[in-house]
């Protein structure tokens, strides 16, 4: 992590920077070259934050990828194995971003907002660079280009109520994984019922870089009466959720049906998509790893895992935990890894080494918590 006295202009700020330092952000790392809050204080009390009442989280790391043109759609559809055809104008759609060989790039939200203009909500990696080398020799009529895009995410039970004191009644019809072209008081935003949590929530794009800390400030101002705090996204709930972090959990040597993401691969639609042709070799012949998650018995973690920590069955190392975090809810160590697709047997006990401790994990499904996303989906 960073401290404020590290900071230089070698590195992006968002156009929220200025708010979280002035709201009690304490920690910076960066993401997508960008700085992004990783600590207002304790992240425990973030945690209970964002699930008892809510939280305003700047991600303006999640920098946007806008594919515009006559081709878009056609564009857009090569970079993914998710079938995009049916994707309505106003949609998002959770995303992989595939290599040749059928490794995951990236995973972010797709939005569509008009029938010739997408957006990729990035997760941490350069697509943008990506698309633009491929838009070059496509032979498609597209442009690709990054926007003048900045989301915040307010996220929690509590979301609902602050959105609806922001933009009116309207903005309850809102389904989840759809989005809206709205102003607040001249703002230009994009809003769109998604984030990074697994509670009810929104994603707030803002489309005037110079609003930043107007824009916060209206946020917040509307959410006090509602327990509205500053924040950060929670590695405690994205684990529970069994939500994917890139680089930690997936890499470009990771394809989807090693992460039980086959559901985002269609191999039957007509398009050549990017990686099609290995990601029916993999789905054929089988994968050789599978994610799965653990319980690690051991004492409270004292935070989520800073290196990749080695698992073992009898004396064969069959993997790694990629993700770990004490659950302060579940009262349990939790953990996401990939390990050997023949170990992976649900109730099997392995071993992890946890900084240099051996430790008995038992194998369970994921995610720990709300599997069916009653609260991200449900209404409030």
């Amino acid at each position: 992590m960073l401290v404020s006295q590290t900071i230089t202009p070698q590195i992006r700020k968002s156009p929220f920077f200025g708010a979280t330092v002035r709201w009690g952000a304490k920690a910076f790392s960066v993401y997508n070259h960008m700085y992004i809050p990783r600590g207002f204080g304790d992240p425990e009390r973030n945690f209970w934050n964002l699930v008892n009442t809510a939280i305003l989280c700047d991600v303006a790391v999640e920098r946007q990828v806008e594919i515009i043109g006559p081709d878009a759609m056609h564009f857009t559809q090569l970079l993914t194995p998710r079938n995009l055809s049916t994707m309505a104008v106003g949609q998002c759609k959770y995303v992989l971003i595939t290599n040749a060989q059928g490794g995951i790039l990236n995973d972010p939200i797709a939005l569509r907002l008009a029938e010739d203009r997408f957006w990729l909500s990035l997760a941490d990696s350069d697509i943008l660079l990506w698309a633009q080398g491929l838009a070059e020799h496509s032979g498609l009529d597209v442009t690709i280009r990054e926007p003048d895009v900045s989301p915040l995410q307010l996220q929690g039970p509590q979301s609902g109520h602050i959105m609806q004191a922001l933009f009116g009644d309207d903005i309850l019809d809102l389904r989840y994984f759809w989005l809206r072209e709205l102003e607040l008081d001249g703002i230009p935003l994009v809003v769109s019922r998604t984030g990074w949590s697994s509670e009810l929530g929104y994603e707030i794009y803002l489309q005037d870089n110079t609003q930043g800390d107007e824009l916060w400030e209206k946020i917040m101002a509307a959410g006090k009466p509602h327990g509205l705090q500053p924040g950060h996204t929670s590695t405690i709930r994205r684990i529970e959720a069994g939500m994917l972090s890139y680089h930690a959990d997936m890499d470009a040597q990771t394809n989807p049906y090693e992460l039980g993401l086959g559901r985002l691969v269609n191999l039957d639609m007509e398009t050549d998509f990017i990686g099609k042709a290995a990601l029916r070799r993999i789905r054929d012949e089988g994968i050789a790893r599978k994610q799965v998650g653990l319980v690690l018995d051991c004492p409270p973690l004292q935070g989520p895992n800073t290196d990749f920590w080695p698992v073992a069955k009898g004396d064969a190392a069959i993997g790694r935990v990629t993700s770990a975090v004490y659950s302060p809810r579940l009262q349990k160590n939790i953990a996401l890894a990939m390990i050997a697709a023949e170990d992976a047997v649900l109730g099997d006990t392995v071993v992890v080494e946890v900084d240099g401790h051996h430790v008995e994990a038992v194998i369970v499904d994921r995610p720990f918590y709300d599997p069916n996303k009653a609260l991200a989906t449900g209404a409030f």
